[in-house]
Formats: C-alpha cells, structure tokens, sequence
C-alpha cells in the first residue's frame, strides 16, 4: 500500500543501523536474520504512522516502534517454537536454522533490546510507553496461553475465541497506534480512541490471518497453507464449520482435529471443503467486515482530518483483502 512505504523504508534505515550482529554473534544473528526476513512490518509502521496523523514528526516515534517490531518477531520466534513451525515468511523459522536453545535465548534479547529502546525518551513519557509495552506483552502472553490451551479442549466457544486473538494479536496492534499518539502528545481521548481502532483492525487483521491460512496461496501468504489444520487449531473457521454442519461433517471435523497424521493433505483438503460447504468460509469473511466496520466507527471520534480519515479506512480495507 503506497500509505506505508515511506515509512517503511524509514523504517528499515533505523532498523538496520540500532540492530546489528555482534559479539556473541551465534546471539545476535538469530535477531538479525528474523528482522531482514522483512514481512509487513505494519505494527511499527502504524506507530509512525499515527505519530505523523496527530502532527508530530514521526521520526520522533521511531524508538517505540523499533521497541515493537522487536517485541513482535519476539513473540514470533517463540511461536514459531511451540508451534514446531517449519517456515516464517517463507524462509527457515530461528529455531530450524539453528536450534531450540538459541530461538529462545535470542528471543528473550530482543525483548530486553525493546525495552531499552524506551530509555531514549524522557521520563514521564517513557513510564507512559512503558506500562502500556508492559501490560501489551503480558496479554499477548495471556493470548498464546489461551491458544495452547484451546488445542487440548473441545468446549472452546467463539467468543473465547475472539478473546484469544484479541490478546494475542490485536492489542499490540493497539498498543502500536497508540504509542504513535502517546509521542505525538494527542488528547486522552484520541490516545484511547485509536487504541481502539488499532485493535478492532487487529481482530479483523488475525481473522483475515486464520481465513489465508487455510485458503491463501502459498507463493504470496509466506507461512505453510493449513498449517492451523495440521496443529489441530480450533479456528474461528474451525468453530463456525462446527455450529454449521451436518453432523456427520461436525464429527468428521472432530475426528480430523484430533488427529496427527504424518501426510496432513488429505485431512487438509477434507478441512476445507467442510469449511466451504458448511458456510464458515463465508462467515468468516463476515466477521473480518464487522470487526474493520467497528474500527471505522470508532475513527469518527478522533480529532485528525477527513483527509487522515479516509486514508485510515483505505489501511482498512486494504487489509481485509490483503492476499499475504
């Protein structure tokens, strides 16, 4: 989206001069490989992005959101773990090219490198950005708790489910935004009121997620197709395919998700004509609308201009169609 590429090349500069490889450099090249892996990077961007809406140089953001692209590939590394995920954006996931022990030391540094990156602002902005970093974290580690947990269960309902995303996705995605406002010295009100935003696009954004998992295409989406499928996760597409088929179909979706076979394409293209047939691939979609459509409503509170506005519907809706 042409919006995010002017910060985005900002963006990779300061990356590349703040994280470099250095002594212990079986440490550090993990940090660095994970980081030139490049994907959207739309959290620091978006934490740019607003500091510039509300009529601050955005350059003056840039440590906070260097602290959440940091936090976020993070979060990805140890995901990426207990996943036993083979690719990341296409490429080697930290803990295959190397191993499990340096995936999880290098991953604890690039947490303690965010948090250092706040040390740059003065002190009562860096306690404002630093409990909400603070409080993000320990919701995304809530969310990754509830998705662990949510595999071993057969009783997860749906609105535990959007609970779960939200935690685990969507409020960094708020926490991105408002980072950008908090900089930018904006009111109490536009700094909650974009939170807001941010993360009802971050519901839509992991729901639009879970929908390319099963159905995007390999070449564009960067991450294996049906690996959800293969790790037995009770989707929202999953949850919907259940409240909506046949029972022979819920069942065979029961019996499917219960087991690991080692060829999963079968069980994959099973899947997902049960989530087509069933509706859930269509209520799924839906659900990605609702979710963009209340972030537009609550933008209508925020003091920036229509201009500003109207570009942040287009990210909207640019991300409920994105393809990757």
């Amino acid at each position: 989206m042409e919006l995010l590429s002017d910060y985005s090349e900002m963006l990779q500069k300061h990356l590349e001069e703040t994280v470099k490889v250095k002594q212990p450099v079986q440490l550090y090249e993990p940090i660095h490989y994970i980081l030139q892996l490049g994907g959207k990077r739309l959290r620091p961007i978006l934490t740019l992005m607003t500091c510039d809406f509300f009529d601050c140089t955005p350059e003056k953001s840039m440590n906070a959101a260097l602290a959440i692209e940091l936090f976020h590939n993070f979060s990805l590394i140890h995901d990426d773990i207990m996943d036993n995920a083979p690719l990341r954006r296409g490429q080697q996931t930290v803990h295959e090219k190397w191993d499990l022990n340096t995936g999880i030391l290098s991953g604890d540094a690039m947490l303690i490198l965010a948090y250092q990156l706040f040390e740059k602002y003065e002190p009562q902005m860096f306690q404002d950005l630093a409990k909400l970093f603070s409080k993000t974290a320990l919701q995304v580690c809530e969310g990754q708790q509830y998705d662990v947990d949510f595999e071993t269960r057969d009783d997860v309902t749906q609105s535990e489910y959007i609970k779960m995303i939200d935690y685990k996705t969507a409020v960094l995605i708020g926490a991105a935004m408002k980072m950008g406002a908090i900089v930018a010295g904006a009111s109490i009100s536009c700094k909650e009121n974009i939170y807001e935003f941010g993360r009802n696009l971050g519901i839509a954004f992991q729901l639009q997620d879970d929908y390319l998992d099963a159905f995007g295409d390999p070449k564009t989406f960067g991450k294996q197709v049906g690996g959800d499928i293969i790790a037995n996760k009770k989707t929202f597409l999953y949850l919907k395919a259940i409240e909506r088929s046949e029972p022979s179909d819920a069942e065979t979706l029961q019996h499917l998700f219960s087991i690991s076979p080692k060829d999963a394409s079968d069980k994959i293209e099973t899947v997902k004509d049960i989530f087509n047939s069933s509706g859930a691939a269509k209520a799924t979609i839906s659900e990605i609308e609702k979710y963009t459509l209340k972030a537009n409503t609550v933008l209508e509170e925020i003091k920036i201009s229509e201009d500003k506005k109207i570009q942040l519907r287009e990210f909207g809706n640019w991300l409920m169609k994105r393809t990757v």
